[in-house]
C-alpha cells in the first residue's frame, strides 16, 4: 500500500491504530491486490470510519 500523507512509523507504535488505519485505507481507497483480514474487520467493525455504501456491502458479506 502506498501512502504519502501519513507517518506510518508513528502508527507502528500503536498496533491497534495501525490496523484500523490500514483497514480504512484499504476499504475506502482500494485493495491494490491486498486482501482484508475478516477477523480484523469483524473486530474493528464499530470503530472503522468507512463509506456508508461500502459498509452496507461489507455487512452483507460478513
Amino acid at each position: 500500500m502506498k501512502n504519502w500523507s501519513t507517518d506510518t512509523k508513528e502508527l507502528e507504535k500503536d498496533v491497534e491504530k495501525l490496523v484500523i488505519w490500514k483497514l480504512e485505507q484499504l476499504i475506502n481507497f482500494g485493495l491494490d491486490g491486498s486482501k482484508l483480514k475478516i477477523t480484523d474487520l469483524k473486530k474493528y467493525w464499530n470503530v472503522i470510519n468507512i463509506d456508508p455504501s461500502k459498509r452496507k456491502f461489507l455487512a452483507t458479506i460478513i
